[in-house]
């Protein structure tokens, strides 16, 4: 992998880093694979242009999407290492994952084998879980915005449509992408925010079953008259329990819309549940308190101050020592068990010290900066056949932000 970005001005902003090949080009910027130095890991970074994203008012999704991503700390949620900024460009480090969108998955291999579509919902329920015990609702779920890693564990993706929810309040704003947005959503009614995600999860799990969308038409308003409807089939291939679940999700009247928690309790998503995913997933405030024994002695022995990683830690700073910290935890349990399973969360009883300081960082020590909403890959989705792209909704995917 080459150790400069081919003259491209960055080399003092990345030296951490070996920059390697361009793995997309979004409207805004690019993603380019790279490799941390101090530990050998992969990441991907973003190198989003400054002047475009104001052309373009970007900012402030790109904003929303970092200060979410910063805190949340989850094996199904793509990882934030470190944002670097200079007067032209932001660089943000994120998790590497190797293997792309999960909407290429689906039009590759069309419907999966109910046992892996299982695994993957169960994943995408862990981490939406996550997000709305932590009062964020995602808003854009769809393929596109799940990616997967090296062990084919998917990752949450592209927050810069999510909002932060709050007690006794309703959200008006139509996002996300039309085939996959719930009926109160396309109808401009009050939501709270997780029944629409729940929604989404609905119509992703159908495609992960089924190769094809629940709800499409090359006509929009015959597209939202099927959604407001709640129209499409159950094909007979399905088993007996993913046609009752399914029905459940996508419920047009929201208040009887199934919830995250009793998708947790139904039948299908119990079968086969690992046990790392069978309690719902501690909150930030915890996780800011655990630190790893065992990453910990390989940080220290890579020449960082012991008390200056955990205090660090503790006030969730970016530093060299933290993104160091981050990328050979998550890499040491992604090799051994899958990423985060269930010898992770043993080791987390075993070896975890509980540190009392601040849960937060002071605002004028930190050093994020807005992040693109641009996927990895972004750009160089490969060629397929017309009917299987708009059979999986891209066809607006592209007006839609």
């Amino acid at each position: 992998m080459e150790g400069n970005t081919r003259g491209g001005g960055h080399s003092e902003a990345l030296k951490n880093y070996n920059v390697g090949r361009t793995l997309g080009i979004g409207t805004f910027g690019k993603v380019r694979i790279a490799e941390h130095k101090h530990t050998g890991h992969k990441v991907a970074i973003k190198i989003l242009n400054r002047r475009q994203m104001r052309t373009m008012e970007m900012e402030e999704k790109a904003k929303r999407e970092i200060k979410i991503l910063r805190l949340f700390i989850h094996p199904h949620i793509i990882r934030l290492y470190e944002v670097i900024y200079t007067p032209t460009d932001i660089f943000v480090v994120m998790e590497y994952c190797k293997y792309g969108e999960l909407f290429d998955c689906i039009v590759e291999k069309g419907r999966l084998q109910e046992d892996e579509a299982r695994r993957i919902f169960q994943q995408i329920i862990s981490g939406v879980e996550y997000c709305h015990r932590n009062m964020v609702a995602h808003r854009d779920l769809k393929p596109e915005n799940l990616l997967l890693d090296s062990k084919y564990n998917v990752k949450l993706a592209d927050f810069g449509l999510s909002n932060v929810m709050h007690d006794g309040h309703f959200l008006k704003t139509s996002c996300g992408s039309p085939n996959y947005a719930a009926p109160e959503v396309i109808s401009g009614k009050l939501y709270a925010g997780p029944e629409v995600d729940v929604w989404s999860c609905g119509v992703i799990l159908y495609a992960l079953l089924c190769g094809t969308l629940p709800f499409d038409d090359d006509n929009i308003p015959k597209l939202f008259k099927k959604i407001k409807g709640g129209i499409y089939i159950l094909p007979s291939h399905l088993s007996a329990l993913a046609r009752d679940l399914i029905p459940r999700m996508l419920v047009v009247d929201p208040m009887k819309r199934i919830t995250i928690r009793e998708i947790r309790e139904h039948p299908w998503f119990q079968n086969r549940l690992p046990r790392y995913l069978a309690v719902p997933p501690p909150d930030t405030a915890q996780q800011a308190k655990m630190i790893d024994e065992d990453t910990l002695k390989e940080i220290v022995n890579l020449g960082y101050d012991k008390d200056h990683v955990c205090e660090s830690l503790c006030n969730r700073l970016q530093n060299e020592a933290t993104v160091a910290y981050y990328l050979l935890l998550d890499n040491r349990f992604r090799a051994t068990s899958g990423y985060l399973g269930a010898d992770y969360l043993q080791s987390m009883g075993r070896s975890f010290n509980q540190f009392t300081s601040s849960e937060s960082a002071s605002p004028s020590t930190r050093q994020y900066l807005p992040a693109s909403n641009d996927s990895q890959g972004s750009g160089l989705r490969p060629y397929y056949p017309v009917e299987r792209k708009w059979a999986l909704g891209l066809q607006v995917s592209s007006s839609t932000s």
